[in-house]
């Protein structure tokens, strides 16, 4: 857990996240996959850049938990952004 998301107007860096100790658990091997599970604002998505950038040369698959609407949502109420993230993770069925 970072404890927190990247916010440069509230000035919390990198340096103020738990990115250290992320590191220094994914040296120890072992690490297939790591899901990126940050709000879907601003500060998480910029943290959800950041940390993928950071960790991508490490070799290990990083993904982001999915986004959109909730089952039994209802599309009345979803705003442009949520239906273009549901739209971007739809899946094939059948």
């Amino acid at each position: 857990m970072l404890e927190g998301a990247l916010s440069p107007l509230e000035g919390i860096g990198p340096d103020d996240l738990r990115v250290k100790e992320l590191l220094a658990r994914l040296q120890g091997g072992g690490v297939e996959e790591i899901i990126l599970a940050t709000n879907p604002n601003v500060e998480g998505e910029a943290t959800a850049l950041y940390l993928a950038r950071l960790l991508r040369p490490l070799g290990v698959r990083i993904t982001r938990i999915a986004r959109g609407l909730p089952a039994g949502g209802d599309l009345e109420y979803a705003d442009q952004v949520t239906l273009a993230k549901a739209l971007e993770g739809r899946r094939e069925m059948g």
